[in-house]
């Protein structure tokens, strides 16, 4: 992405609303909200991520004179409205949540504040960033979350769906978790490890397995991981790397890093299988890598099989989030200022779930004083202040009758929407990738056991302000008494 201009990678109607408004001398600022409505794999949370792209699309935003012509050439769009786009840029606030934050349902993951027309704009490739990447840094914190902390290794680039799939979803994948990608061009973009080891087709260019494993060993002596599944997995491959590994060992020459890679069959069998081999031959450090179309709920039960395995490559089911291949976010209009004061918009729908909590919000995250755990999240008005010397209640947005009273001194409190843009300006600075890994896996820390575990977790509350409760009531009274 970088400096790419990427102004009319938006929906068509996106741009027929922008002439609407011009043409109506209707641009009022307004604030949208991107959130979602459900947990994608049927995880008891996500990852935000994608943030950094975000920022760097809002200052790439212009019209080129390519563009302009282009636009002219569909007969839509009049003149006037064409000279406006030619003068475009993003002049308003956003406010977001840093990637690498743990999320929930309904909370807002980025708050637009501009003028409607530049609002609308920005809409649709803002919920294509965010979307992907957080759909993949959640599966990734899945899949390494069933690793038990070995290291795991984003194997997908191939079975991904493009190149910006497989390259920005290897970014994605590694805040979620992994150690690292065999995406040469994401390691180099997001200065990321680069990871692999070699291919069935490196064995068999040769006149045999033996050799190719020699010939391996030597070109890379300080990483010799080799594919022992070619032929026959125990009675070839083990073999033949034992054969190398001990050649390695009476030479002096023994790797730094060494091991083998499993890619087929039985992996717990041959795992297990393999370890006693390895051992028996002296060489109890030895790794042992598995791929083969792995996700968290194989790794799950692989470890629950007493597999041998301790790091772990994983490609298609991670990079394409197989189980779940959408995020499901969502972009609301929630207030538009009028007269110097936001009023509060609220979108209504048969589905209490898709009834959006209006105004100008921000998101709060409590925590258990003593464990550190998340207790909840409570949406609130943007000017509400809280302090922990205080009690606090909370509201269940749809369970009415449901209230949370958190004692005085109990609970910490730590607001996680932060200024990103001002007045079209960027005045936040993205971490490394790396960073916002390591970011991300102490936010995972932050959950509580139940809600991490990958079958039927427990719900994280997400809850309203008496004030915002109040207001979303009086919004949906106001409306029915007009029906």
């Amino acid at each position: 992405m970088g400096n790419e201009n990427l102004t009319l990678l938006t929906d068509f109607y996106e741009l027929t609303m922008m002439q609407g408004y011009y043409k109506n001398n209707s641009n009022d600022t307004v604030i949208f909200d991107v959130f979602y409505r459900n947990n994608p794999s049927g995880s008891g949370y996500a990852i935000c991520a994608g943030l950094e792209q975000v920022i760097e699309y809002i200052k790439s935003i212009h019209f080129s004179n390519e563009d302009i012509t282009y636009l002219r050439s569909l007969n839509m769009f009049d003149e006037d409205f064409l000279s406006y786009l030619s003068g475009f840029k993003f002049t308003g606030d956003i406010y977001g949540v840093p990637e690498g934050t743990v999320v929930f349902p309904m909370e807002p993951l980025l708050k637009v504040i501009a003028p409607i027309m530049e609002a609308q704009l920005i809409e649709t490739a803002v919920l294509n960033i965010i979307n992907h990447q957080s759909l993949i840094a959640t599966k990734a914190s899945r899949v390494c979350y069933a690793a038990k902390g070995e290291p795991v290794m984003e194997f997908g680039l191939r079975r991904a769906q493009g190149p910006d799939a497989g390259t920005y979803g290897a970014r994605a994948a590694v805040i979620g978790g992994c150690n690292g990608t065999s995406n040469v061009l994401a390691a180099k973009m997001f200065d990321v490890p680069a990871l692999g080891t070699h291919a069935h087709s490196w064995i068999m260019s040769f006149e045999d397995e033996l050799t190719a494993f020699r010939e391996y060993a030597d070109l890379y002596p300080n990483n010799a991981t080799l594919l022992v599944d070619t032929y026959d997995t125990l009675r070839s491959g083990v073999p033949n790397a034992i054969k190398v590994f001990t050649e390695l060992r009476d030479a002096g020459n023994m790797p730094k890093s060494y091991g083998i890679r499993l890619d087929s069959g039985d992996l717990a069998y041959l795992s297990k299988k393999a370890r006693k081999m390895l051992d028996a031959a002296g060489f109890k450090d030895a790794s042992i890598v598995a791929s083969s179309d792995l996700d968290e709920y194989l790794i799950d039960s692989l470890k629950t099989q007493g597999a041998a395995i301790n790091s772990w490559g994983v490609g298609t089911n991670l990079i394409t989030s197989k189980d779940c291949p959408a995020f499901g976010g969502v972009y609301k209009l929630a207030a538009i200022k009028k007269d110097g004061k936001f009023i509060p918009k609220i979108k209504l729908s048969e589905n209490p779930w898709k009834i959006t909590n209006p105004g100008n919000k921000t998101v709060y995250r409590i925590y258990d004083k003593e464990t550190g755990k998340i207790k909840a999240d409570l949406i609130s008005m943007a000017y509400e202040k809280y302090s922990e010397e205080n009690p606090l209640k909370l509201f269940d947005p749809l369970a009415t009758w449901k209230k949370t009273y958190l004692k005085a001194g109990t609970y910490t409190l730590r607001e996680i929407l932060k200024p990103i843009f001002k007045d079209g300006k960027c005045i936040y600075e993205s971490p490394s990738v790396m960073e916002i890994r390591d970011y991300c896996l102490k936010e995972q820390d932050t959950l509580w056991d139940e809600t991490r575990r990958l079958v039927n977790p427990h719900d994280v509350y997400v809850d309203l302000s008496n004030e915002l409760y109040q207001l979303k009531n009086q919004l949906l009274d106001n409306i029915n008494s007009l029906n």
